[in-house]
């Protein structure tokens, strides 16, 4: 017999499954020795009072053994002798795009302008050797996207977009643990996250697909009627660069960086927009403050609770003032994607085991907030953002930074704490250059921050400038049903370089919707459930 139950327990009950198997067992009135395994389908902790408790929904096999079904499985067929489909991109949008149409019966070719997950390493950790940015492998760009080495975190409230399930289930597949599967907020830890993204690789190349590395999209090749047939691309390998075409229908999931594709398609007249970004820093605290003020305890997390992490949010003079892609146990990185700038993002290992966490804390910021209405008007607001940064930085990768209260107060500092970003930290005044729409409310939000979170406003916290790289400031218009760009066939812009979509999860599930449009688009496949 198998019986399904939701429960609330003690996190010293729901880390152990022999404790846990006793509450059940007390619980239900079934015998403990009739309790042949318990599954964990879904999990999350409820710190809002002093006494932090712990809500499962648990599996209980009784009397029969646990069966096989952690995940669902996706078969994936050969397609070496299917129609091609060209996918410009490796990060979440493009994988999950190549899987899905393998997955139809269509053959990806996969474009990624830089290296494999394996080789990236070297040249991220020259950033902080050498304080110089490689234009094309860095944080952002490289197999995987800029999710591989910025955290894994696979949160997200799209669920009305698609199927985020799938998208859980396909990691698992690919080597991802199952605690993602039943974790509120799910995470895989950066430092395990590229083996999977390697796997999913190997998938596509074992069913019959390409995955090109070093290779650049130079533009898209379309025929006289104006649809779109294939595109050129420069292979960037060592030795002399080579371009070639490759034919077929485009998915575009480039990422939320790529600002030469933007300004390829604005110069060639290819409908685009400003998009609303959001701006600010990122903001670092001992994780074990964060761990007291969360849990409500000196002690902090204790044996039993996880790094904490908060969510928070206000609004002042109209904007959005939030917190963004929080890092529990983590680190902050130097994201930048070419030289002159300094941008920072967060990430976590899976143990979130590190002594501090970080969260970006960012304003939002509508296209009529600043200057210029053209399509790249945002685009260059981060550009310039991250030029003065940089500039503040003595113009190296270390980063302008500022402890919290001094910040909120007016006040430059004249220490800073220890942090984990590698590069290192300037003491530099944020309060007085960055722009007053984002300087000004966020210190507003801080001081709101504060009263609702004792302890949270202090300077112990650093804030290291700056954060823009949230979302594209660009949307690549496209149709709402088809899923094409608005005025040319053949284009299918994808994921959140696109416009339409915000981390991993979503950047999957759009790239399977685009999968999906092609294979209708070529009359090859029926739309699968």
């Amino acid at each position: 017999m198998i019986n399904e139950y939701q429960i609330r327990v003690r996190p010293e009950v729901a880390a152990q499954q022999d404790r846990l198997a006793s509450y059940l067992s007390d619980e239900y009135g079934i015998s403990p020795n009739s309790i042949n395994g318990i599954r964990i389908l879904k999990r999350s902790i409820d710190a809002r009072q002093r006494q932090i408790f712990v809500n499962l929904k648990v599996r209980v096999y009784v009397n029969e053994l646990p069966k096989d079904d952690e995940y669902v499985h996706t078969e994936y067929p050969n397609v070496e002798d299917r129609p091609q489909v060209i996918v410009v991109g490796a990060g979440p949008g493009g994988l999950f795009a190549a899987l899905r149409l393998i997955e139809l019966g269509l053959r990806p070719i996969v474009l990624e302008r830089g290296k494999n997950v394996h080789d990236r390493k070297k040249d991220l950790a020259n950033i902080s050797r050498t304080q110089l940015v490689d234009s094309e492998s860095n944080y952002c760009f490289g197999e995987g996207g800029a999710g591989a080495y910025s955290d894994g975190k696979l949160y997200t409230r799209s669920k009305k977009r698609g199927n985020t399930d799938k998208i859980l289930n396909v990691f698992c597949q690919h080597g991802a643990s199952t605690a993602i599967l039943a974790d509120a907020h799910p995470h895989i830890g950066t430092d395990r996250l590229p083996k999977v993204i390697e796997a999913m690789r190997n998938t596509i190349i074992r069913c019959g697909g390409e995955v090109h590395f070093q290779t650049k999209m130079t533009r898209l090749v379309m025929d006289d009627g104006g649809k779109v047939i294939g595109v050129e691309a420069i292979s960037q390998h060592p030795g002399p660069d080579t371009q070639q075409q490759y034919d077929g229908p485009v998915i575009l999931a480039t990422g939320h960086s790529a600002r030469d594709v933007y300004r390829y398609l604005a110069d060639a007249k290819i409908e685009i927009e400003a998009k609303g970004i959001a701006v600010g820093v990122r903001l670092e605290h001992p994780s074990q403050l964060i761990d007291q003020i969360q849990y409500h305890s000196k002690q902090g997390r204790g044996q039993w609770l996880p790094a904490a992490e908060y969510a928070m949010v206000t609004q002042v003079d109209g904007r959005g003032v939030y917190s963004f892609c929080m890092c529990p146990g983590g680190f902050v990185i130097p994201a930048a994607t070419d030289k002159e700038q300094i941008v920072v993002n967060g990430m976590s290992p899976a143990s979130r085991g590190t002594a501090w966490s970080n969260s970006g804390m960012v304003v939002e910021v509508r296209p009529e907030d600043i200057e210029g209405d053209d399509c790249l008007a945002m685009m260059r607001f981060q550009e310039q953002l991250e030029k003065t940064c940089w500039q503040q930085g003595n113009m190296k990768q270390t980063a302008p930074a500022q402890r919290m209260a001094d910040f909120v107060n007016g006040k430059l500092s004249y220490d800073l704490p220890k942090s984990s970003y590698a590069p290192g930290l300037i003491s530099s005044p944020l309060h007085f250059w960055l722009p007053p729409m984002i300087g000004k409310r966020l210190q507003q939000g801080f001081k709101t921050f504060g009263k609702n979170a004792h302890g949270f406003l202090t300077n112990e916290a650093v804030m290291i400038a700056v954060e823009t790289r949230t979302s594209s400031p660009v949307r690549i218009v496209r149709d709402r049903e088809t899923l094409q760009h608005v005025r040319i066939q053949g284009l299918f812009p994808c994921g959140e370089g696109a416009g339409y979509a915000g981390g991993i999860v979503s950047a999957g599930v759009d790239g399977e919707r685009c999968a999906d449009a092609v294979a209708q688009y070529l009359g090859y496949a029926k739309m699968k459930d």
